[in-house]
């Protein structure tokens, strides 16, 4: 921590700009190593310069801004040279950086002197490594929520409670003429409210896992009901190969699907679903068993327009169990198929890829049957498997406190539990967390974060 650090802060190739960012007690003699320019540095100031080498000879001309502490995002002085986006202008403004006395820094060092700092708590740092990495709008949306500081703030009111309870149960100990215990009643109602508050984390793990990595959805049914033809109107590209002949699809196709609530579904085209007629066709549908064994969610795709065969009422009646959406292809050419379901399908929905409405239709309905119902980005949730192991254990431990009273046993007995509570969430937050914690989270980050 006493070191001065250094990296590329931008993504590796050609771009417009290439930022390469310093930190630390030296970041002043860096700066005034590598930079020249007419005046001073001013805090928070675009000064316009040229950067030079360790010989002095001009590596670009740039821009340099200056953090000063405690006012940066390492609470560190911190030093940015904004150059050319050229990878060897970068690369040899760094070396300059370096050879004037910094050292280079290891994947996500900025942040952890953030969080070292009390700039970050370990739930928001964990956020800004799913910011950089969110592919879709409602990763970045569900990161930027665990930016803001929701989930440690909520954490942290709850790891008060738990304080306040072990203080009372401390002070009747020590002074017991004086202090009176809390009641088991008392006890058991204030452990069971923070809980309750844990279970409602708990909950937006799942959902907001979904959001992150993408709703897994397979497209099933029998061969040659439309599925790659709805699957090309769902992306708007032709992904996949389209023809008349029955058995067309021979292998699973994965693309990603943006939803209208924010979210993305890894879509899967299979191969329609049937007794193979060679062995290559055969392997294709052994993958579409397993695909829709594994899908989170299914759409399973029915040719409305001619009669139901036994093949696609076998496919309906054997998903009837299963989160899906049914649609009933082909309307423009026909609707015996359609005419003829069953109850359970009565809510299906009958449309044709060649009309835009009717794949929207399609998509609103993915979206409605996501999990994602509810979902407030913005209010606090769980963004790792981490924090919701975290939450997890603390719930175990009050679980046995309630135990403890329900047994009859002297209140004070659950203060071994409350305190297991506690040191759980603090882990969450990083106020309890070690540093083989804190290596193997910041090692997911990239260099120069």
């Amino acid at each position: 921590m006493d070191d001065t650090i250094a990296a590329i802060a931008t993504a590796p190739g050609r771009g417009a700009i290439a930022i390469v960012r310093v930190s630390g007690v030296r970041a002043r003699e860096v700066a005034a190593r590598v930079f020249v320019t007419r005046g001073a540095l001013r805090a928070r100031r675009a000064t316009r310069g040229t950067v030079v080498g360790e010989d002095g000879r001009r590596i670009d001309d740039g821009l340099a801004l200056f953090f000063p502490a405690p006012n940066s995002y390492t609470g560190e002085d911190v030093l940015e040279l904004h150059v050319h986006g050229s990878p060897a202008v970068a690369r040899d403004t760094l070396l300059a950086m370096l050879a004037a006395g910094a050292r280079l820094a290891g994947p996500g060092e900025f942040t952890r002197r953030a969080f070292h700092a009390g700039k970050l708590d370990l739930a928001q740092a964990e956020a800004v490594a799913e910011l950089i990495g969110a592919e879709h709008r409602g990763a970045a949306r569900a990161a930027a929520a665990g930016l803001s500081g929701g989930l440690g703030a909520e954490v942290a009111r709850l790891e008060g409670l738990l304080a306040t309870l072990l203080e009372e149960l401390a002070a009747a100990l020590d002074f017991p003429d004086e202090v009176e215990a809390p009641s088991a009643e008392d006890l058991s109602q204030r452990i069971e409210s923070v809980d309750a508050a844990l279970a409602q984390l708990a909950a937006s793990w799942e959902r907001g896992r979904l959001v992150r990595e993408g709703l897994g959805v397979a497209i099933v049914g029998p061969p040659n009901a439309g599925k790659s033809s709805l699957l090309n109107a769902l992306l708007g590209a032709d992904r996949a190969l389209v023809s008349a002949v029955a058995g067309t699809t021979r292998d699973t196709i994965e693309e990603s699907l943006a939803l209208p609530n924010g979210a993305v579904a890894r879509v899967i085209d299979t191969a329609g679903l049937r007794d193979g007629r060679d062995d290559l066709e055969a392997a294709g549908i052994a993958r579409s068993e397993r695909a829709l064994a594994e899908a989170s969610l299914l759409l399973l795709v029915v040719d409305g327009s001619r009669p139901l065969d036994d093949a696609a009422r076998g496919l309906l009646a054997r998903t009837r169990g299963r989160e899906r959406v049914v649609y009933f292809n082909k309307r423009d050419l026909g609707a015996a198929g359609y005419d003829q379901r069953d109850e359970p399908e009565r809510a299906a929905l009958f449309g044709t890829v060649r009309t835009a409405s009717d794949v929207d239709a399609v998509r609103e309905a993915l979206a409605a049957g996501s999990h994602l119902e509810g979902l407030d980005l913005a209010r606090p949730h769980l963004g790792t498997a981490r924090q919701a192991d975290a939450v997890l254990e603390a719930r175990r431990a009050l679980a046995l406190a309630r135990e403890t009273l329900a047994a009859g046993a002297p209140v004070d007995l659950v203060a071994p539990d409350l305190a297991a509570a506690r040191a759980a969430l603090g882990r969450l937050t990083g106020r309890d967390a070690s540093e083989a914690l804190l290596d193997a989270i910041f090692a997911r980050f990239c260099i120069g974060k």
